[in-house]
């Protein structure tokens, strides 16, 4: 019989609290140019709930993956490992971005594209302000940046590079 330890129970629990925090951040790049295109009166909706997903889901779960993986790194002794601290950095970059970054801006995103829907009134073509398309433009490029510190963190974790 195999024996689960404490460890690898909190090792699990950490690495399920990534998936959720920053999994569903990698659709994002699919969603938000598919409804701009196809379904551009329902944009304000998508920001609204991008921001309630970092909310609720995003900056929680990235909280509880940081508690963890201070308990996994200080129970192990591993804190001088580049594989630790790189991440470290990385999740506490992460959640800076999501309060001072993306919160507001997906706030400041979705009263932007609701006020260039109401302007096409209920019938015509929606056209975004060049206000909202600079900021949607910054919000994804921001959002391009978080994926790959998602990314390099992961590789880190995973393959311990510079381990000693």
């Amino acid at each position: 019989m195999l024996a689960v330890t404490f460890y690898y129970v909190m090792v699990s629990l950490h690495v399920m609290a990534i998936v959720l925090a920053f999994g569903v951040t990698f659709a994002y790049p699919f969603l938000v140019p598919y409804i701009t295109l196809n379904h551009p009166r329902a944009l304000p909706a998508l920001y609204e709930a991008m921001g309630l997903v970092g909310r609720r889901l995003i900056t929680p779960m990235a909280t509880v993956a940081l508690l963890i993986g201070i308990y996994l790194a200080s129970d192990a002794d591993v804190w001088d490992q580049t594989w630790v601290t790189i991440p470290l950095v990385i999740l506490i970059v992460l959640l800076g971005m999501g309060g001072a970054l993306f919160s507001p801006t997906e706030r400041k995103l979705a009263e932007l594209t609701r006020r260039d829907v109401a302007a096409a009134g209920p019938d015509g073509e929606v056209v975004w302000s060049a206000e909202t398309q600079a900021l949607a433009r910054r919000n994804a490029t921001a959002g391009a940046v978080a994926s790959l510190l998602v990314l390099v963190a992961i590789y880190f974790m995973v393959a311990k590079p510079f381990a000693g």
